[in-house]
């Protein structure tokens, strides 16, 4: 039997009531014109954890833990990746910088990334952000960290850090 073109005017289930699937899961449906409903929705997550304390004395921003990274295959150039981030880290003396990197791209700024400790005090972290890769090729979130001169950043040394991407249909 040949592909063809199937044109309706409704389609609706056999009750008269409930949720038509087109595709399979992992299968991707595109939709033309102005569809109301179904896009902003979670189409996958990925996470990933790290208990071990980690260390640096980088002045310039460093994975500091290679485990606190996600990759994730958007399905969609138009998704966005919404990344969530919680850990703690500490600076000896002085200052300390945390950011989130998309493979090698800062998502934060170039001097402070997304966050910023002060000399002493441990600070939970929480950092998120939306991003818009517009590829359909796997992109890496990881966590990167940098110190300032002389001084030593911790990451993880009170608790477990993990880094989660959401993609999200747009």
């Amino acid at each position: 039997m040949a592909d063809g073109t199937l044109k309706v005017g409704t389609i609706t289930t056999s009750s008269g009531s409930g949720t038509i699937t087109l595709g399979q899961s992992g299968e991707t449906v595109n939709v033309s014109g102005t569809a109301g409903t179904g896009f902003g929705k979670i189409l996958q997550v990925v996470t990933a954890t790290d208990g071990s304390a980690r260390n640096t004395t980088s002045t310039s921003f460093v994975t500091a833990s290679n485990t606190l990274s996600v990759t994730i295959t958007p399905s969609s150039t138009s998704s966005k990746i919404f990344v969530l981030l919680t850990t703690n880290f500490l600076v000896g003396s002085s200052d300390s910088f945390i950011t989130i990197f998309r493979d090698a791209t800062n998502l934060g700024t170039a001097t402070h990334g997304m966050g910023l400790s002060n000399g002493g005090i441990w600070i939970p972290a929480s950092l998120s952000i939306l991003d818009s890769p517009s590829t359909i090729s796997a992109v890496t979130y990881q966590v990167y960290v940098k110190a300032a001169s002389g001084t030593t950043v911790y990451l993880n040394d009170t608790g477990k850090g993990s880094i989660t991407a959401f993609e999200v249909a747009a």
